[in-house]
């Protein structure tokens, strides 16, 4: 399948820390891919940097590419063009994103007059029609709504509907659903996955929790300190975890059914940063290291058709916990 957006050799540093090393992934058109990680793994970083939306200080190399087009480091006026327009991106909090000044059809508006140059009452008429594409009711009086009128998860919807203003061909998620409780959690995710087929969009579903991008996702990219550890077909990550930190997430997931357990902690803590071991940055907490572990970074490996994995030992772990 052709991919539609490409990263390679995706790095960041802040200050001279490294926040991402060395991040390659590409997103085929039409696929949802789920990116899972502890708060702090870089999982926003990644697309953010992607955009040119990390502040001055930040130092990005690597390549970007858009249907084969170079796009990290394009000219201000291209990437005004591209970011909510063919790839747009929605953050946890609406709060946050939305102007609590402005009524939200005319919020919704303006995205429809730089994307897409609608006015007046065309812009009002689509606006209505996406606010209706991602169930808000009452429409119509709705786009004559203030942010504080309406609750956290309509105002997630307004901020769906705005990202859709510019048609995207890829929609990047952050984290959407972090703010809300478990129903509307639950609600969100099922409307960008409809979305997601109605539209062909490609979806990136960015959260810290694997229960959550197992239903709504195809794929998904497993983070830890700046790299990508697992990348794996959903249902073959919770089958067939090769790397460890993996299998320590699917641990940590309370069950469904079946007898209660104590949930599985990851012994240990996410190194800082500024001092990442030399090796493996999960070795210190991995119950299968070795020595090789601590003495250079492991290269990803194809472990399966579609499946990868960052480990020195991958092979026997999927094999004792397959």
């Amino acid at each position: 399948m052709t991919a539609l957006v490409t990263l390679r050799d995706l790095a960041v540093s802040f200050d001279g820390t490294p926040a991402l090393r060395g991040i390659d992934l590409a997103i085929a058109r039409g696929e949802a891919l789920g990116m899972v990680g502890e708060s702090g793994c870089g999982k926003s970083v990644t697309w953010l940097a992607a955009l040119g939306l990390l502040p001055g200080k930040a130092r990005v190399t690597g390549s970007v590419t858009l249907d084969r087009a170079e796009i990290l480091h394009a000219k201000p006026a291209v990437l005004d063009r591209l970011r909510g327009g063919r790839i747009a991106m929605i953050f946890q909090d609406p709060a946050s994103s939305l102007n609590p000044v402005h009524r939200l059809g005319k919020q919704v508006c303006e995205a429809l007059r730089l994307h897409r140059g609608l006015t007046g009452a065309a812009a009002r008429a689509e606006a209505k029609r996406l606010f209706d594409l991602v169930g808000i009711p009452d429409a119509a009086r709705r786009l004559d709504a203030f942010p504080h009128e309406l609750s956290g998860g309509q105002n997630q919807r307004v901020m769906i509907a705005m990202a859709l203003a510019g048609e995207p061909e890829l929609l990047i998620a952050d984290e959407p659903t972090t703010a809300l409780d478990v129903t509307i959690q639950a609600q969100i995710l099922d409307l960008l996955a409809r979305l997601r087929r109605e539209m062909n969009m490609a979806l990136v579903l960015i959260s810290h929790d694997l229960g959550v991008v197992a239903d709504a996702c195809d794929r998904v990219a497993v983070m830890y300190a700046g790299r990508i550890v697992e990348e794996a077909p959903i249902a073959r990550i919770f089958a067939e975890p090769a790397h460890p930190y993996t299998h320590g997430l699917i641990g940590a997931l309370p069950p469904i059914d079946g007898p209660r357990r104590p949930l599985a902690a990851i012994p240990g803590q996410v190194p800082d940063p500024r001092a990442m071991p030399k090796g493996c940055a999960f070795a210190p907490r991995c119950p299968r290291r070795i020595d090789a572990c601590e003495v250079a970074i492991p290269e990803s490996r194809v472990m399966a058709a579609e499946h990868r994995a960052a480990c020195l030992r991958a092979e026997a772990f999927e094999a004792v916990h397959a």
